[in-house]
């Protein structure tokens, strides 16, 4: 972790948000990640998506796991709270502090290694429990932090550095995250932040688990000819299906779009996503087209980007658990603890 703090030197006439806050009241430590890195984009990407919502960053909670993208939640809202957990159990971290107290906005980072491997159980469950969290994976294809090995995230004929060719299929965040039942999927690219910046926006509001795969390719180990994770591929290789732009209640903004039809969806806090669609084939409400649509453009080599899926109308962890709106530090202790009869009679049910 980088513990080189930034000067606050601000410019009196940079722009404020509903909280009177600058962007320079949301940044973190100076990154300590190689120079050009795509997760550092990725963090300024953040950076504007909560200062832009005027979350005050007391009420954000960051945490994240193991690696070169879990180091990244030190350089974003450092008066935010944050919990970097053990390798691939952030998820678990994710889910009981939210239990614990609904009134926070939750962001996990995390790579394609954290996840997608040791982490992989743990992001299945966090999908399945629907927990109110928005969850970017930083991926690059590789370990950075150790070297620049494969992760699961290497495509089948990837070469790395040293040339050797991967010849393991990868397993993809979006497909896994739809095939389980994500209620919000999408696909950016480190590289473009316009496009970036509302999907976390969005996500960041959504009611229930929100997965952002963020294509970010690794300038160390990664980014050279023959890998399908360099920026040169990316940039060559990708598809926009569905742009969208955040708008939050009761605030006009103005959309302008060269050419395409917009649809505005409705979200449970009143706030909506205005969709573009670039494809005339492509929904992002219906589950089974967007994995369809997914399978076939992968076996194509090209990454689609944009807002794969999103569900308005599934019940979250809260719902489904009828969890407190009380966060549990703030509950009086008579109510923490029924008494010897309650836990006497809740044992019984399992003699």
């Amino acid at each position: 972790m980088s513990f080189i703090a930034k000067p606050k030197i601000a410019n009196l006439n940079l722009p404020r948000n509903e909280l009177g806050l600058t962007r320079r009241d949301y940044d973190g430590a100076m990154s300590t990640l190689c120079a050009g890195c795509g997760h550092d984009s990725i963090t300024a990407a953040i950076i504007e998506a909560v200062w832009s919502l005027s979350i005050s960053p007391e009420q954000l909670v960051k945490l994240s796991g193991i690696g070169c993208s879990s180091k990244s939640t030190a350089y974003f809202v450092s008066g935010a709270h944050g919990f970097n957990s053990v390798h691939g159990r952030m998820p678990s971290i994710a889910s009981g502090a939210s239990a614990a107290n609904r009134q926070l906005h939750y962001l996990g980072v995390s790579g394609d290694g954290d996840t997608l491997s040791i982490g992989f159980g743990q992001l299945a469950h966090a999908i399945r429990r629907n927990v109110n969290m928005a969850y970017i994976c930083e991926n690059n294809g590789v370990y950075g932090l150790t070297k620049g090995q494969f992760s699961a995230a290497a495509d089948i004929g990837s070469k790395n550095k040293k040339g050797e060719s991967n010849q393991q299929p990868p397993i993809d965040p979006c497909l896994t995250a739809l095939t389980l039942g994500a209620t919000f999927v999408a696909r950016s690219f480190s590289g473009d932040k316009q496009q970036l910046v509302p999907l976390i926006k969005a996500a960041m509001k959504h009611p229930g688990f929100a997965l952002i795969d963020v294509l970010s390719p690794c300038v160390t180990f990664n980014d050279h000819e023959g890998s399908t994770k360099s920026y040169a591929y990316v940039r060559e290789h990708f598809e926009e299906v569905v742009h969208a732009d955040y708008v939050p209640p009761r605030a006009s903004i103005s959309v302008e779009y060269a050419e395409g039809k917009s649809m505005p969806v409705t979200m449970h806090d009143g706030t909506q996503i205005l969709l573009r669609k670039l494809n005339n084939d492509y929904d992002p409400a219906n589950r089974g087209h967007a994995l369809e649509y997914l399978r076939n453009r992968q076996a194509e080599g090209e990454y689609v980007t944009g807002l794969l899926f999103m569900d308005t109308e599934s019940r979250d962890f809260h719902t489904v658990n009828q969890t407190t709106q009380t966060p549990l530090n703030q509950l009086p202790y008579s109510v923490l603890n029924p008494g010897q009869a309650q836990l006497d009679k809740m044992l019984n049910r399992y003699r």
